[in-house]
């Protein structure tokens, strides 16, 4: 696992124990380097994380390197934003998006426990 910009980079051999594994929720970018919105996303995902680290962590796992966690979770398009807790997908999302818009769609995982 490789760390850049506060989001760490996961692999087939790791998911479980990164993201599923979790003890907090966990927002996974689907990517690949040739795609140029998931490069638009990128300072989006890496200022929420320094935001958010207490409550979401974010990671981000290549599409092209990582065929089995792709496969499995059915990605057809990056990049896919795809959001674990307890170790189940909780949300979907498809394409780059402004961060406010990504909070809003991140609200109620944000939310403290209880609220």
């Amino acid at each position: 696992m490789t760390y850049a910009t506060g989001v760490a980079e996961v692999t087939d051999a790791d998911f479980g124990t990164e993201v599923l594994g979790s003890g907090v929720p966990v927002l996974v970018k689907f990517t690949a380097a040739w795609c140029g919105p998931c490069r638009q996303l990128k300072p989006v995902l890496a200022a929420l994380a320094e935001e958010e680290g207490e409550r979401l962590r974010i990671v981000e796992i290549d599409v092209d390197h990582n065929p089995a966690t792709t496969v499995r979770y059915g990605v057809m398009a990056t990049p896919t934003l795809m959001v674990f807790d307890g170790g189940e997908p909780v949300r979907s999302m498809v394409g780059a998006r402004p961060k406010r818009r990504l909070r809003e769609e991140l609200a109620d995982v944000l939310a403290p426990a209880g609220a």
